[in-house]
């Protein structure tokens, strides 16, 4: 086996595990805490990215266009929240479902009236483009290994943040009982609505993120919201340690499947039923996982902690 080819493989599967943990606590503070089935989350990830392109063609700066696509990003969360979600708090999962599948159509068809339907290229600064040597052999592209090293300290920032402080204790507590909080003097509606943006900015950050090595794209949020989903539901609805531990798990059975199925179906069927059936296999490889969870462990790996 090819050490160096591996070693990317996981780099990539770690990449794509951040992307989707990126994805999935905006998903978590949303549906898992607030109670909001969100479908049109993916929308946001692909605006980030958009905004993300276009201000970095403007400006040459893709690190000066993410710090201005972020307050950018956060003021659209605010308005969706305000004028979409927040009239839906108290209604059912289905409502939710069909509201923000409709946001999510709006949302696709003005991107597309906006910046046209050709995808757009985002350029890197230079100390990005390189490669980080690990041994001889051995070398990573600077830019995803960036990627991954910023998703592990969102990650533990969220963590804190949710679990250690009184914001977190807020949101937990206001996700449980509004009515109570509210009559301590909490402004419930204030306090949602952060929360729906800091989702919102997280969704948007992952799309600006892959934008250099996917490009930002039309309907580029649609299929990684289904595997967000499939993340939340593996890692536990409203744990975001749960969140965290399924997208690396899901990132890297998604990436390695598909590098590295065909050979081992190689070792026990022909050559040409092996390459018909990997890639077929490799693509449902998490949700057989998905499967296997709700089966042994329907509140997922790592529940949030109830009273």
């Amino acid at each position: 086996m090819d050490t160096g080819l591996l070693v990317t493989q996981l780099l990539n599967g770690l990449q794509l595990g951040v992307l989707l943990f990126l994805l999935a606590s905006g998903l978590t503070l949303v549906f898992g805490i607030m109670d909001f089935v969100n479908l049109a989350h993916g929308a946001i990830y692909m605006l980030g990215a958009y905004i993300a392109a276009k201000l970095t063609l403007a400006l040459g700066s893709f690190i000066l266009a993410v710090a201005l696509a972020l307050p950018i990003v956060a003021v659209i969360g605010l308005i969706l929240e305000r004028f979409v979600a927040r009239p839906l708090y108290r209604r059912e999962h289905l409502d939710h479902m069909l509201a923000t599948f409709g946001l999510l159509l709006v949302l696709d068809s003005l991107a597309q009236i906006v910046w046209g339907p050709d995808s757009v290229s985002v350029p890197l600064p230079l100390w990005l483009r390189g490669q980080v040597t690990l041994t001889s052999g051995i070398e990573l592209p600077a830019y995803r290994v960036v990627i991954v090293a910023s998703g592990l300290v969102i990650a533990a920032a969220l963590y804190w943040l949710v679990n250690h402080t009184r914001i977190g204790m807020l949101i937990r507590a206001g996700a449980s009982n509004r009515t109570m909080v509210s009559a301590l003097g909490i402004n419930i509606d204030l306090l949602f609505a952060g929360v729906f943006a800091v989702g919102a900015v997280l969704a948007g950050l992952g799309g600006m993120l892959i934008a250099p090595i996917t490009d930002a794209a039309i309907n580029m949020g649609n299929d990684i919201i289904i595997t967000a989903f499939v993340v939340i539901i593996v890692g536990g609805v409203g744990s975001m340690k749960g969140a965290f531990v399924a997208a690396m798990l899901v990132g890297l059975i998604d990436t390695m499947g598909r590098s590295y199925l065909d050979g081992l179906l190689k070792l026990f069927m022909p050559l040409t039923a092996a390459e018909t059936a990997a890639p077929a296999l490799a693509a449902m490889l998490i949700y057989i996982l998905m499967a296997a969870i709700l089966a042994l462990r329907p509140q997922g790996l790592f529940p949030p902690k109830t009273r």
